[in-house]
């Protein structure tokens, strides 16, 4: 893997890359488009390939489960079985086991959990979790962590930082003792952890560094905390992180949290937001976000959005597609979508767009002015 840094914005700490990974080149700041499953929901690998995304997220805990690594091995990865050859990142899963607050049991050694799907019983220790990546082959892989929850004192938010250094430790001795298979080659990102104390947050990334790792995220934000403080988390995080590595916040969020957070010197990101908001009728658009069901649009002849490029979506007025998510039809849940992701995409092209001509902040202020009053 090779992080070239292209240009960093001279108002803030907002930079342009490529990163480049078995053959893909990912202009960056980029959005992930969140397949859990193995899919990005209502959306298909070719339109995907349309939308020129070049990088998806996958998550181990889910595809552990279903369909079992197994599957994924017998179709030689997850590439293979899901017909896409760009790149994939996969998630630990240790974020969905901090969702099973009732069906998980932390201990020194790994976490023992109940499936949501049959509440059979599984473990996942950090090497088993490398173990489990390297059968999926995702390009990237994380090491199994604990979110630590909001609100969290900070004794807890500290032996929670403790047990994930540690945990870090394995993983990476299991990496390196393991090999790639499929003929691809994969890489491993930390992730930081520290709940919202500053002090906490420098030193658990500076053990991250004498472990040293391919990239670095920056984990357990987005979990009930007020955005002000995510913010200050990711301002002290990248103050410290390596220039020439990629940065990764996880699971974050909403347009205005991605320009946020760009300027504060992340180059990329995931979230299931525009997706899970299109299957509820709402859409982000370069002119704000739309509730498609509203009545207003009932008789509306405009396109869905004609700045942002998607000629099938102009194809289609509002009007139609409120039709359709009041019919209860499937297209209006794939059209949407569709929109959404292109959003996504589009939102952090223009981004590197702007840092490269030098007019990031000025289009950052003028876009979000007029993206908040349209809401």
């Amino acid at each position: 893997m090779l992080f070239e840094l292209t240009k960093q914005c001279h108002e803030s700490k907002a930079r342009a890359g490529l990163l480049k990974i078995n053959g893909t080149e990912i202009p960056t700041p980029v959005f992930m488009p969140v397949g859990t499953q193995g899919t990005v929901k209502a959306i298909s690998q070719e339109i995907l390939n349309e939308l020129d995304a070049r990088i998806i997220l996958s998550n181990t805990y889910h595809l552990y489960l279903r369909p079992g690594t197994e599957v994924i091995e017998h179709f030689r990865g997850l590439h293979n079985f899901i017909n896409w050859n760009k790149s994939i990142l996969t998630d630990s899963g240790g974020y969905q086991i901090f969702s099973l607050q009732d069906l998980r049991k932390l201990t020194e050694e790994g976490v023992s959990f109940s499936s949501h799907i049959d509440g059979s019983k599984h473990f996942f220790s950090p090497e088993s979790v490398v173990d489990i990546q390297r059968k999926l082959g995702s390009d990237i892989m994380m090491v199994l962590d604990e979110c630590t929850p909001y609100p969290a004192t900070k004794d807890i938010a500290s032996k929670s930082a403790d047990l994930s250094h540690r945990w870090a430790i394995r993983a990476k001795d299991s990496f390196i003792k393991s090999k790639s298979l499929y003929n691809r080659e994969q890489f491993l990102f930390s992730i930081g952890q520290g709940s919202v104390y500053p002090d906490l947050r420098r030193d658990y990334l500076k053990k991250m560094f004498d472990i040293e790792f391919d990239g670095y995220a920056i984990g357990g934000l987005s979990v009930g905390e007020p955005a002000d403080l995510m913010y200050e988390i990711v301002d002290v995080s990248t103050d410290l992180l390596p220039s020439n590595k990629p940065r990764y916040l996880m699971g974050v969020g909403t347009p205005e949290n991605i320009l946020e957070a760009i300027e504060r010197g992340i180059d990329m990101f995931d979230c299931v937001l525009p997706t899970r908001n299109a299957r509820n009728g709402q859409l982000f658009t370069s002119k704000g976000k739309i509730n498609i069901r509203n009545a207003q649009y009932k008789f509306s002849d405009e396109p869905i959005d004609n700045v942002i490029g998607l000629k099938s979506s102009n194809s289609y007025s509002l009007g139609y597609l409120r039709h359709l998510f009041i019919a209860g039809e499937i297209l209006g849940l794939q059209l949407a979508s569709k929109q959404n992701i292109a959003f996504y995409l589009w939102l952090v092209r223009t981004v590197r767009e702007k840092i490269l001509s030098g007019e990031f902040i000025t289009w950052k202020k003028s876009f979000l002015q007029n993206y908040q009053n349209s809401d």
